[in-house]
């Protein structure tokens, strides 16, 4: 078996870079306001030449960089972009399993009749492919298991391509940091410091009795099953959608009841689109809110038959959301709408 990792390198901000060239050369930053409580989406890589990272506050990395430039990220247009790619992909190597908006595993051995010569060609055709059709640059890891590839596709970045073939996985895995195992959380790497366990060979060779001690249970086992190499996941396709649902988390909390149901609207819109799309329809419409503090109410309505027009939706929705703000008039920090109870939508007969 041969599979491959793929990642879109920075994609939001490569995204932005396509769309404005003028931003090629600037520190850019996709995330929320840094004046505000904003977190940092994706960087292009001049800013993460300032150490500036994913999930890091936009005040914090407008600090380190006060030359940034800032954007609001565009959820329609990436996902546009993603479909592209992820079409791109297919006519390649048809078997994929999307598991991001930017990241995915492929059947390279599908293809390339597991020669590992052939596998590597595989790959670059798929990132010649991806730019060709997009201009978006990827990174692949091609390796006999899941794991193995996750880590191969980190380690040239950005465009790069890495292959470790099957009997070179513990060797390749050995000298890496223990953190760049997928699985290895702050608290097993704080645990496996303590016992002076700094990589992942050295992860690989605890016995029982220290894992035991270390990482209790299962998943001690399964981590030292992968920092040799050895993982049988195989790709899984898109399992059948039991809900859709948008939502949105805002700059600063929104108590405005017009603009809430203006935002509840549009989306929708989208859960309507993506209903259509899949030719569903759904039984229950659910409003989501998470309050300042973070406490989160949802209100549900069931109907007697099954619905797929925004319209019907975003009326549900709006009047979910003022049974809500009733029990609790606050501003909201976030909204969302969901659909449930999915089933095949029916063409009613008129004969």
């Amino acid at each position: 078996m041969i599979l491959a990792h793929l990642d879109l390198d920075a994609f939001f901000a490569a995204v932005e870079e396509i769309e404005q060239p003028e931003l090629k050369r600037v520190p850019l930053v996709v995330g929320g306001d840094p004046r505000g409580r904003g977190v940092v989406a994706t960087a292009n890589y001049v800013a993460r030449g300032f150490g500036i990272r994913s999930a890091m506050s936009c005040a914090e990395a407008l600090r380190r960089c006060p030359q940034a430039v800032f954007v609001r990220p565009r959820g329609q247009l990436y996902r546009e972009y993603s479909r592209a790619v992820w079409q791109t992909i297919r006519g390649v190597t048809p078997t994929v399993e999307q598991v991001g908006i930017d990241e995915g595993y492929l059947d390279i051995g599908e293809v390339s009749g597991d020669d590992w010569l052939e596998a590597r060609k595989v790959a670059e055709a798929v990132q010649a492919s991806v730019r060709a059709a997009t201009s978006l640059s990827c990174s692949l890891g091609v390796a006999p298991s899941k794991v193995v590839a996750k880590v191969a596709s980190d380690r040239r970045k950005p465009g790069g391509l890495t292959v470790v073939r099957a009997g070179s996985e513990a060797s390749f895995l050995a000298p890496l940091d223990v953190r760049l195992l997928p699985g290895v959380g702050p608290k097993a790497e704080a645990r496996l410091a303590t016992a002076g366990v700094a990589t992942i060979g050295a992860l690989a060779e605890l016995s029982d009795e220290q894992l035991k001690a270390l990482v209790p249970g299962k998943w001690g086992r399964l981590m030292r099953d992968r920092a040799r190499g050895i993982d049988p996941r195989v790709l899984e396709g898109p399992a059948e959608a039991v809900s859709i649902s948008q939502e949105e988390t805002f700059e600063r909390d929104v108590a405005d009841r017009d603009a809430l149901h203006a935002e509840l609207r549009r989306m929708a819109e989208r859960v309507s689109e993506l209903l259509r799309r899949d030719g569903r329809c759904a039984r229950t419409v659910t409003t989501k809110l998470r309050y300042p503090d973070f406490s989160i109410r949802s209100r549900s309505q069931t109907l007697s038959a099954g619905i797929d027009d925004a319209d019907t939706i975003g009326e549900l929705a709006c009047a979910l959301l003022d049974r809500a703000l009733q029990q609790r008039p606050d501003a909201l920090r976030l909204v969302g709408v969901g659909v449930s109870g999915l089933e095949p939508f029916q063409q009613l007969s008129l004969v």
